[in-house]
């Protein structure tokens, strides 16, 4: 029998009421024919209010003790939907990431799945149950809880689907599909009927809310299919595959994120390695890294920090300031706005148009970069927004729809 893995966002399963529909689109499936695993992600705000309890206690709560906090918003949702399949004759049992054979490294608060062992999901499966597994999390080689970061239940449920050979994995959440920008921002934003993977996950990596990169990756490498869609009814969708490439230099989409620091040390290539040396210590990836050098006369290095799943900032920045001094700029506040597309970059073109809307608004840079499918730019946080909708104006809006009928 056909499997197809589904997971449902924090704002499906947010409620009572909605963890019922949730019960009755995935019995519809069950009914269907299909073998069904579902993932699901916290009910609600749960995650934050986790968080915030443990900030109410301490500043610097320890990792491996956020993990076992957080996964308890997961626990939560996965007993409940079994509940309530249960309760409508639908076979069903549920599962932590542990328990369904979710296998990743020591990097709490932040790990990465490698490797997925799903025995018992198959056992359960040939037992003609659904089975409900908990998103966002796994255990370590050391047998230690561990969480995948933000938006980790798109992560886990694509690793699950290539591990179980799946038809296909369904993301549902509470738009329909991945748009041209945050609709909550910009209003003509376009639904994409389909996007490649490096596009998809260079809009995750920019800020996108609907995928998370890690998810997309990991899909791209076991060339999963997967489908964002609404689990609130409706026809959208966007298809993430591998696809074909688009003309060159189309912009299929603008991105953001706020909640960044900027941290830049004015001694070079040395600065960077210690910079660096410290956050590898303390499990901090960074989102960006420039360095210059010029001969005789030193140089400078930076790099980007998301703020997101970061539990410890203050302790971090107490341990720059004392090993750098005054040989170290930290900028907080920051965020960045971005231009995604195929061949984004083969000209000129988007890059001129993309600065020029930047200057009309009189909107400092802090910083840039580009790639071959993205151009990025650094501001203050209170600018992305009017950034967000005037470079979609410019640059997507103008170009021919990317959805039909979208």
């Amino acid at each position: 029998m056909a499997i197809v893995v589904q997971k449902y966002g924090g704002s499906s399963v947010s409620d009572v009421a909605r963890i019922k529909k949730v019960a009755d689109r995935v019995a519809a499936a069950k009914a269907a024919g299909k073998d069904v695993v579902v993932v699901v992600s916290a009910m609600g705000d749960t995650t934050d209010d986790l968080l915030k309890l443990a900030r109410e206690v301490t500043d610097s709560p320890a990792r491996r003790e956020l993990d076992m906090l957080l996964t308890a918003g997961e626990r939560i949702s996965m007993a409940l939907l079994s509940m309530a399949l249960n309760a409508r004759n639908v076979p069903a049992v549920s599962f932590t990431g542990s328990q369904s054979g979710i296998i990743t490294n020591d990097a709490h608060t932040n790990a990465r799945i490698v490797e997925v062992r799903p025995f018992r999901v198959q056992d359960e499966l040939e037992r003609g149950k659904v089975v409900i597994v908990a998103g966002y999390q796994g255990v370590s080689y050391k047998r230690e809880v561990t969480t995948l970061g933000r938006g980790g239940s798109d992560t886990t449920a694509v690793a699950l689907a290539a591990a179980l050979d799946a038809e296909a994995c369904e993301i549902y959440s509470d738009v329909e599909g991945v748009y041209s920008a945050d609709p909550r921002v910009v209003e003509d934003a376009a639904r994409l009927a389909e996007l490649s993977y490096e596009e998809m996950q260079e809009l995750a990596e920019a800020g996108a809310r609907v995928l998370n990169a890690q998810a997309v990756e990991f899909a791209k490498e076991r060339g999963i299919v997967i489908y964002a869609r609404s689990s609130h009814g409706g026809p959208g969708e966007t298809v993430v595959r591998k696809s074909p490439p688009r003309a060159p230099g189309r912009v299929v989409g603008i991105a953001s994120e706020t909640g960044l620091v900027v941290l830049t040390t004015r001694t070079g290539l040395d600065g960077l390695t210690r910079l660096v040396d410290i956050l590898d210590k303390k499990e901090t990836g960074g989102k960006q890294l420039h360095c210059q050098e010029w001969p005789g006369m030193g140089g400078s290095a930076s790099v980007v920090l998301s703020l997101e799943n970061m539990h410890a900032f203050a302790e971090l920045r107490q341990e720059l300031t004392q090993t750098f001094g005054n040989d170290l700029m930290l900028r907080e506040g920051v965020g960045a706005v971005s231009a995604v597309g195929a061949g984004i970059n083969a000209t000129f073109a988007n890059l001129k148009r993309f600065l020029a809307v930047l200057a009309g608004m009189g909107a400092p840079l802090i910083g840039l970069s580009t790639s071959s499918f993205r151009i990025s730019a650094l501001l203050e946080e209170g600018q992305v927004e009017e950034a967000v909708r005037r470079l979609h104006a410019e640059l997507v809006a103008r170009a021919e729809p990317t959805a039909p009928g979208a």
